[in-house]
């Protein structure tokens, strides 16, 4: 019997593992960072997977160009793609400012042309108010001088988790944790409805008969039913 609980409890182990990790893989945050610079490129994306607890996928680009064909806009209508051919869906983009052919700030306008929802951050070396200030009155979330901190990764995972669909999220993780609670809590009564059928048959095919044993067995609850209140009382 010992043996078979301990098997049932590994079993909700388990399912309770199993849904924690489904739960992480929904909350998966997509950064699509875009660089001119190499150097700049691997730090920053050392710095997001040290820093997002398994959590943060990152893709890198060397240009808003670049940026602009994973996005799958249409630079002349900011217009996307079919949207059966849009495999790699982003949650969030940082792009540094100062990059040849199409700037930091020119891919801030062109994405938020073809969606508000998808949060850019810009990054930069230099630290000028008026880029800044025009920036964030064009759209950017925020504006994070380079090099990149610790505490800026956390900025980054809230900015995507205030794009990506909360509702849809949270309803797609309670149906996940419904539905794989259900099938233990199946498995857990139908495990102990076996237990209490051997039980059964045990008591059924047991030559002892313990009615003789049912008076003092009541009187031995009442007194502890009695003790219990009167240390109750004691206490007060």
């Amino acid at each position: 019997m010992e043996l078979e609980l301990e098997l049932e409890l590994t079993k909700e182990k388990q399912v309770e593992v199993e849904v924690e990790t489904e739960i992480e893989m929904e909350m998966e945050i997509r950064v699509l960072v875009v660089d001119d610079s190499p150097i700049d490129r691997k730090i920053v994306e050392g710095l997001l997977k040290r820093n997002g607890n398994g959590c943060i996928k990152v893709i890198a680009v060397d240009s808003g160009t670049k940026a602009m064909e994973l996005l799958q806009l249409n630079k002349q209508n900011a217009e996307p793609q079919s949207p059966a051919s849009n495999e790699i869906k982003f949650d969030i983009i940082l792009t540094d400012y100062c990059m040849p052919e199409m700037t930091g700030y020119d891919l801030l306008k062109a994405v938020k042309n073809f969606s508000r929802t998808i949060p850019v951050v810009i990054m930069s070396s230099e630290n000028e108010p008026q880029r800044i200030s025009r920036c964030k009155a064009d759209g950017a979330e925020d504006f994070i001088l380079k090099p990149l901190q610790t505490n800026d990764v956390q900025k980054l995972r809230n900015y995507a988790n205030k794009s990506t669909k909360p509702s849809e999220l949270k309803s797609g993780i309670k149906r996940k944790m419904i539905s794989q609670l259900d099938l233990a809590s199946a498995m857990n009564i139908a495990e102990r409805k076996r237990h209490l059928s051997r039980v059964v048959m045990v008591l059924k095919s047991s030559s002892l008969d313990i009615s003789p044993y049912f008076p003092l067995a009541c009187k031995l609850v009442l007194l502890f039913y009695a003790m219990l209140c009167l240390s109750q009382l004691l206490h007060r």
